[in-house]
């Protein structure tokens, strides 16, 4: 049954969360600038096709180590001060990246750059949980990942056009650099940080870095997270979801396989934007509602159709000889639109399994999960391209691995329902709220354990 108590509503959400979308889009800059700019740094350095996988890989590893250990020094100060020093005025390493000469430089500044690029994402799906209760999550996470995309798609064909010029690929990276350190400073002036648990029926918020009634985070709190089965399965599915692929090597991929020029392939970006930035709207409303009306398995419902149905429009679209480009961004932009019901899904799903002052922790071990999936589907895909072409590198590893990972999503169901039972118990016990029902208390009994000290 669902909590239907009121929660807490944070003031000028609407606000906080445009800063949340800038700083957010500021942290997918650099990535950007080297996919879509990719070509361009190829000719220019003399890069081989693979490096663009390694180039991905390397920022997506370093983040695996530092983006805990940012949840953990935001334990410690602010998480305002921390989202801004990490993901706003560690531009200065991306406006670093651009007087780069050869392929080792790139490596070392963009593992320099990721490493604090990496801290963004847990802090901010963290602090906009406690913006909005679980209802609406889905909605709120949809609004956050749409106007990145809608970011995205002003800022991408830009970048592309940058490779008209000689070194247009230098003044991305000063560029983007320069508009983190902005937004840092936006993030400093102007967020509010609502406190951990704000969004909770019942539970007052506790400071911006720890919930009432909760023990510090530590190591052994990271460990505990790992007891919880759902949180397991998402770490698993996004370690091996083939969906990053497209966004890396999608201009790559109409360039390499079908010929258009490094300008011309980026013309899909602009579309395939807004597609994602539509869908990211749409599947979290969809979301929310199938939510409400079948709390126990509508949002995996939906998780699991997203994902098969993305598998077979991306053989479609990858496997398909269709002679335009126009048709290729129409394909690409379906993906994208899809892959907007995402963000609505994964991101309420965990925090609906976690107790709030571990959400932080959680959204940090998530993320690293999907930098590692990220780096070695990119890797992969890249020396199999070299080895095969990238046609059949994205048959197996975009098409056949993502409709495996859709059918994977069957595993959900019936965790889901334990352990979201086991936080709600967990929460009401703290805020002194009436006693779950003795059938409730059976289902969750082995599940409260595992989030309890």
């Amino acid at each position: 049954m669902r909590n239907t108590l009121p929660g807490a509503r944070p003031k000028k959400r609407g606000r906080q969360l445009g800063l949340l979308v800038g700083i957010s889009s500021m942290d997918n800059t650099e990535m950007s600038v080297t996919s879509v700019m990719f070509p361009a740094l190829r000719a220019a350095l003399g890069l081989p096709l693979a490096a663009l996988g390694v180039l991905v890989a390397v920022s997506k590893l370093v983040g695996v180590v530092t983006g805990p250990l940012w949840v953990l020094v935001a334990q410690r100060y602010s998480r305002r001060t921390v989202l801004a020093a990490c993901s706003g005025l560690w531009g200065v390493w991306t406006i670093a990246t651009g007087f780069v000469q050869n392929y080792p430089q790139l490596i070392v500044m963009s593992v320099i750059a990721a490493a604090g690029v990496a801290g963004g994402g847990p802090l901010v799906n963290a602090i906009l949980s406690d913006l909005y209760d679980d209802a609406s999550r889905g909605r709120a996470a949809g609004y956050l990942y749409g106007f990145i995309a809608l970011f995205t798609a002003v800022v991408g064909p830009l970048m592309g056009q940058l490779s008209r010029f000689e070194d247009g690929w230098r003044y991305g990276f000063f560029a983007g650099g320069t508009l983190q350190i902005c937004f840092g400073v936006l993030i400093l002036l102007f967020l509010r940080d609502p406190g951990v648990g704000a969004s909770e029926p019942g539970l007052a918020p506790g400071s911006d870095s720890k919930a009432p009634g909760a023990a510090p985070l530590t190591w052994r709190r990271f460990r505990e997270l790992l007891r919880i089965r759902t949180f397991v399965l998402v770490l698993v599915q996004r370690l091996t979801t083939g969906q990053f692929i497209l966004l890396s090597f999608g201009v790559v991929f109409l360039t390499e396989v079908h010929g258009y020029s490094n300008a011309e392939a980026s013309l899909v970006v602009l579309p395939m934007a807004l597609a994602f930035f539509v869908g990211t709207l749409v599947g979290g409303v969809v979301t929310d509602r199938v939510h409400r009306r079948h709390p126990d398995a509508g949002r995996i419902a939906v998780f699991q159709t997203a994902l098969i149905a993305w598998a077979l429009l991306a053989w479609v679209a990858t496997q398909v000889a269709w002679g335009s480009i126009t048709l290729f961004a129409v394909f690409f932009s379906l993906l994208t639109f899809i892959s907007g019901f995402n963000p609505g899904v994964n991101r309420p799903l965990v925090s609906s399994v976690t107790p709030p002052e571990l959400r932080g922790a959680a959204y940090a071990l998530m993320l690293s999960a999907e930098s590692v999936g990220w780096a070695l589907s990119t890797v992969g895909v890249g020396y199999l391209g070299d080895l095969v072409g990238l046609k059949t590198a994205f048959l197996w590893l975009l098409v056949l691995m993502t409709l495996a990972n859709g059918l994977f999503i069957s595993l959900f169901y019936r965790p889901y329902v334990r352990d979201t039972a086991a936080v709600r118990a967990e929460l009401a016990r703290r805020s002194g709220a009436s006693t779950p029902s003795a059938d409730q208390e059976r289902t969750t009994a082995s599940g409260r354990a595992l989030i309890k000290e």
